[in-house]
């Protein structure tokens, strides 16, 4: 069973690190076989097709990048520290050298077209992402609309970065939910709102 489990996760390191640097399509199950050590045989023992290994490497990926994120945002103490951290910790990962932007765009751009459960992984990512910033915005006392505003600015940002290959667009989007979290501060002690 120890063999069982060292071989599936030398396979999905192997298949996440080439998946994400290179792209699904171009990426075979012999590439994995060659990064991972794991014999062909046992790559199919343990991931019956090519389309499994995607799919769990997306699952992965998800669980990763969200705890990630969740433990650098619980470093910070305010609640609206913990929502621009979000933002810090975009400019940490796409300072990253292997930077190629969100896997699950990546995928779905490549995939989504002709496989549900690709699409499905996809959107199931960007709603648990914009589910935690509902949860980071709800605990601020800041109103529920605001957190399409945030995921809108980080969605834009990561894929900015990605085509860009620079980490500034993280800056940029950071500097935009202070000044939201600004907007929305002040209208309420104003008793304003600024999404009429």
């Amino acid at each position: 069973m120890a063999d069982r489990e060292a071989a599936r996760e030398q396979a999905l390191e192997a298949a996440e690190e080439l998946f994400y640097g290179r792209g699904v399509q171009a990426v075979g199950m012999d590439a994995v076989r060659n990064a991972s050590g794991v014999s062909l045989k046992r790559l199919y023992q343990l991931f019956p097709s090519k389309d499994v290994l995607v799919l769990e490497f997306l699952q992965r990926r998800d669980e990763r990048w969200r705890s990630a994120l969740a433990r650098h945002v619980d470093a910070h103490s305010g609640p609206e520290d913990r929502l621009l951290a979000v933002f810090d910790w975009l400019h940490t990962w796409f300072s990253e050298p292997g930077f190629r932007g969100c896997a699950f765009i990546n995928s779905f751009g490549e995939l989504g077209g002709i496989s549900p459960q690709v699409a499905d992984q996809a959107r199931h990512h960007k709603e648990a992402f914009r589910d935690y910033l509902a949860s980071l915005v709800a605990a601020a006392g800041l109103p529920a609309e605001l957190t399409d505003h945030l995921a809108l600015l980080a969605e834009g940002a990561i894929t900015t970065a990605a085509i860009t290959g620079t980490a500034a667009p993280a800056v940029h989007a950071h500097a935009a939910a202070r000044l939201l979290l600004r907007a929305h501060t002040h209208n309420e002690r104003v008793g304003y709102d600024i999404t009429r």
